[in-house]
């Protein structure tokens, strides 16, 4: 049962999913089944009936979850894609083989093996439940994402002198903040960046690189980017503005921008963390 789930994730990595809003698109395929029990009895009708509920149970539980719809392909914009398989070894004992591929990421976010006791329908319900539950645990898994330091756009017609160091902390606490904002949702693992070395990072210039930050990313070992901006307007007017992108394909998946808001440079934290989570947390719920 291994090598045809590893053939076909070596053949869905040449398959990148369209793009879609709203709920993600996720792909089941029929699971195959095996029965290498050797009794005299032939339970092929059987079998195929109680498999054919399996999967039904199966698509209906995940499809339940608002957060994911069943999709007929990978064409149809899924990012996940469900195979698996069951043999049956004993009289009463089978085994279920599954896995979870993120097509986008060309990676597993699960793979693996159940025994389940019992012949019955009864048997099979109950393995089912257990499959779906672990199946919608792996398509919720965190998604890895670097989020690098907040930036600085000062766009007020004289600075004032002296404020770059009160200026850097304040940023600090903003990123640190979103960091910890994030991570908390449960949605992401944050992953730390401090090894990153190119240009448009130590001169905190991401928002002009034209999406660099993706690439940077991806090396980093993250799924996702995301870079932050504070435009200061005047001493007590700012706006907050976030973009976050596919680390594996450059593409933008979500944006965010506060608005015109009024306050002073020691709110920013509070602007951020509020416009980050309304957009990639509460809004997913």
């Amino acid at each position: 049962m291994h090598r045809p789930l590893l053939a076909l994730l070596v053949l869905l990595m040449l398959v990148v999913p369209a793009a879609a809003g709203g709920p993600v698109g996720v792909v089941i395929d029929d699971f195959s089944y095996t029965d290498t029990s050797n009794e005299p009895a032939n339970q092929t009708a059987a079998h195929e009936k109680r498999l054919a509920a399996f999967m039904a149970a199966l698509r209906r539980d995940v499809a339940a979850d608002p957060r994911y719809r069943l999709a007929p392909s990978l064409q149809d914009g899924a990012a996940f894609k469900v195979i698996g398989g069951i043999q049956k070894t004993s009289t009463l004992v089978q085994w279920a083989k599954v896995a979870v591929i993120d097509v986008g990421a060309k990676k597993l976010t699960m793979d693996k093996l159940y025994t389940f006791r019992g012949d019955t329908d009864e048997a099979w319900a109950h393995a089912e439940t257990f499959v779906a539950r672990e199946v919608l645990a792996a398509l919720a898994a965190p998604a890895a994402l670097a989020v690098f330091d907040f930036e600085l756009d000062d766009n007020t017609a004289a600075p004032q002198a002296g404020l770059a160091t009160a200026d850097a902390s304040y940023l600090a606490e903003t990123t640190s903040a979103v960091r910890d904002a994030l991570s908390q949702s449960g949605r992401y693992r944050i992953v730390d960046v401090s090894g990153a070395r190119d240009e448009a990072v130590s001169s905190r210039a991401l928002r002009d690189c034209g999406g660099c930050d993706a690439a940077i990313a991806g090396k980093l070992g993250a799924d996702q980017s995301l870079i932050g901006v504070v435009r200061r307007v005047s001493r007590t007017e700012y706006t907050v503005g976030f973009q976050l992108r596919n680390a594996k394909t450059g593409a933008v998946i979500a944006r965010g921008d506060s608005g015109l808001r009024m306050g002073a440079d020691y709110s920013w934290k509070r602007g951020a963390v509020r416009l980050v989570s309304d957009i990639l947390v509460e809004a997913q719920r």
